[in-house]
């Protein structure tokens, strides 16, 4: 179990910022989960903090059902933690799930950049190609917000071009805790000129349509974002479970 933040751990870091419900699909209950998931997943809201229904259904103008609908969503997901008598918690990361995850998808990914690579169509080529000027644009402008999220953008076109709707599914299930934590090493220096590289040897591999490339390329891609995520526990251990 996760150690419960203070009080005053909480109060100091002021508000959260939720995305406007009209940014995100499907019904009432279905945007609020959307806005707080992309909270957690970009650390608005960061591991122990508490999400408090009231101050929740305040900032979007909503009643305490939806709020709690998506709160069982998130727990299921492993992204808050109910701690009776004391509240609803952001959960703390765990390595080892962290590494599970990482574990997952590269199972899934390099599975699926296989049979891409064979079946890919031009127009499929032609999205990765704007996928990939963005990507440029963005690291030009330093949008590390705009680049995780285009970077999000062109794993989940390669697992949809499966054509596996479920596959892709699991794969964005696993990755959840990795894509978080990530948030925490995206910033380092070099890091996104160093990833958006890897990118390109990707998609330079699936233009030759070279399954062999492409799996190397991914595989080298992936274990690299691992190996930065292994020392975030000694550097940050307050976002951490507690042993």
């Amino acid at each position: 179990m996760s150690s419960t933040p203070s009080q005053s751990e909480n109060d100091d870091a002021g508000p959260v910022r939720f995305g406007p419900l009209e940014e995100f699909p499907g019904s009432l209950a279905s945007k609020v989960y959307h806005s707080l998931k992309h909270a957690i997943l970009s650390m608005a809201i960061r591991p122990g903090e508490i999400l408090r229904k009231g101050d929740i259904c305040s900032q979007l103008n909503v009643s305490r059902s939806p709020v709690s609908e998506a709160m069982t969503r998130l727990a299921g997901e492993g992204l808050v933690d109910v701690v009776p008598q004391a509240g609803t918690f952001v959960s703390h990361f765990s390595m080892k799930e962290i590494r599970e995850g990482a574990f997952l998808r590269e199972a899934l990914e390099l599975q699926a950049i296989e049979q891409v690579a064979e079946t890919i169509t031009e127009d499929q080529l032609k999205q990765l190609r704007r996928n990939l000027r963005v990507q440029e644009a963005l690291v030009a402008d330093g949008d590390f917000t705009g680049f995780y999220e285009l970077d999000s953008e062109m794993h989940d076109l390669i697992m949809s071009f499966t054509g596996f709707h479920r596959v892709a599914q699991i794969a964005e299930t696993s990755w959840l805790q990795v894509n978080r934590a990530r948030q925490l090493v995206l910033p380092d220096h070099g890091r996104v000129e160093e990833t958006l590289a890897e990118h390109r040897r990707i998609l330079d591999a699936l233009e030759a349509r070279d399954p062999e490339a492409a799996r190397a390329a991914t595989r080298a891609h992936l274990r690299q974002l691992i190996c930065r995520l292994e020392p975030l526990e000694r550097k940050h251990p307050e976002l951490f479970q507690s042993k």
